[in-house]
């Protein structure tokens, strides 16, 4: 999967956008801003993925879809709520415990829902 500095690149390089032109249609940003979202070391404002949005021609929940970003406020939360979660997201860390293995616990986990 693409991450969103991928994507965000891809679609202006398609849109023929240099990181300047990008940057100053997005409201006179620096194109170094620009170039460090594309290169994952920094994640835009709501205000300023709702521009780029527009600028490149998606949705603003296409753009989302790309966030690996992970929901540290949610895990903080669950975790203060009941500590079981802090626990399993400890040990999730020390079994170092892939992307795909989590995937796929949360599709066998959906599908006995399901049943």
């Amino acid at each position: 999967m693409k991450t969103f500095g991928q994507f965000i690149r891809e679609r202006r390089e398609t849109r023929d956008l240099s990181l300047r032109e990008f940057a100053k249609k997005l409201g006179d940003l620096s194109a170094a801003f620009v170039s460090d979202v594309e290169l994952g070391r920094r994640f835009p404002s709501e205000e300023v993925l709702a521009k780029m949005a527009h600028v490149l021609d998606v949705r603003v929940e296409e753009l989302k879809k790309y966030d690996s970003r992970p929901p540290v406020e949610d895990l903080k939360r669950l975790a203060a709520s009941d500590p079981s979660f802090g626990f399993a997201l400890r040990r999730v860390v020390e079994k170092q415990i892939t992307a795909e293995e989590l995937h796929d616990l949360v599709n066998r986990s959906e599908q006995k829902k399901k049943k």
